[in-house]
């Protein structure tokens, strides 16, 4: 008799330990910028809220949050913000959410806005991701996932500061006259051919731009413009992530620009920028070997417990 309590006890342990593991995914989030970073967070439609949608991460500060598996959205960097004393509105120069305070609590990215975007448990059960600059630029963007598996499953992002080589009739600048985002050409001039709408808005009559070249040339693997696909989205399976503002180096384009291929397309090798990016990658190995380490534990004691329920459950 003792063997009908103990095979359902057997069961809810295996299934926690399980859950726990493959259940959800963790986004660490980190500020290696020289000011400080309000992070903002945006659910797909339908999806969700998760537990926080905008918080300040001071100068060398990281967050980890957990996200649900089946969790789909957006990340970005807010900059500039200020509180006013009087009417207690949070507001900032880029990024701006409209929420009016630190949580952005379904509000969007102010254009223009470096983003990070995500689809957990897509087709095939893979993680979708890229680092997208065709909303514009405001800040260095990298995202690396953690110990997850696919043959795309790697490092993708925007590690320059696009901002003093932004084009002209694309800046945007502070009060104060420093240059602090890159619009789109979308969002510059709301043309059609910029915008894929309207006749052109397919992948055969929407073309790279040559303002949306300029973001290419500089971050290879980041979306420059709608249809940028091929070289832009990565795909892994069981992965945790690391979201890095201004990883180092941070260098300006002027100094390392790399081309992206010409005709844009290149394949899963497309550098991130340069050879001094190895040395980025190499910096989160030893992570990622922790995180899948840590994995492999994890479903190494799930599989003892199972084994001592068994047998204990034999014993009676």
């Amino acid at each position: 008799m003792a063997q009908l309590y103990l095979f359902p006890l057997l069961f809810t342990l295996i299934n926690q330990f399980t859950s726990g593991i493959y259940a959800s995914a963790t986004f660490t989030l980190v500020n290696k910028c020289q000011y400080t970073v309000w992070p903002g967070i945006l659910s797909n439609a339908g999806i969700a809220p998760l537990s926080t949608t905008g918080f300040a991460l001071q100068v060398g500060e990281s967050r980890t949050i957990q996200v649900p598996s089946s969790w789909g959205g957006r990340f970005w960097g807010r900059t500039r913000c200020t509180g006013d004393s009087s009417s207690g509105k949070f507001s900032c120069v880029t990024g701006d959410c409209g929420s009016g305070k630190l949580e952005c609590a379904g509000g969007n990215a102010a254009l223009p806005a470096t983003l990070a975007e995500f689809t957990l448990d897509g087709a095939g059960g893979l993680d979708f991701y890229d680092v997208s600059l065709v909303d514009g630029y405001n800040l260095p963007m990298l995202v690396v996932p953690q110990g997850g598996s696919g043959g795309n499953c790697t490092t993708t992002g925007c590690v320059v500061d696009l901002n003093g080589a932004c084009p002209s009739d694309l800046k945007v600048t502070s009060s104060d006259g420093e240059k602090v985002a890159c619009k789109s050409a979308c969002a510059a001039f709301g043309q059609a051919q910029y915008c894929c709408s309207g006749a052109y808005n397919t992948p055969d009559t929407c073309k790279p731009s040559s303002y949306s070249q300029v973001f290419k040339n500089a971050c290879p693997r980041a979306y420059s413009y709608a249809y940028d696909d091929k070289t832009s989205t990565f795909t892994c399976a069981g992965a945790d992530y690391i979201i890095t503002f201004c990883p180092p180096p941070n260098t300006s384009q002027k100094s390392t620009q790399t081309p992206a291929g010409g005709d844009g397309d290149d394949d899963n090798n497309t550098p991130l920028i340069n050879g001094t990016m190895i040395y980025q990658g190499a910096e989160w190995e030893e992570s990622g070997a922790a995180a899948s380490a840590s994995r492999s534990q994890a479903i190494a004691a799930a599989v003892a417990i199972a084994a001592a329920m068994w047998r204990l459950c034999h014993h009676f």
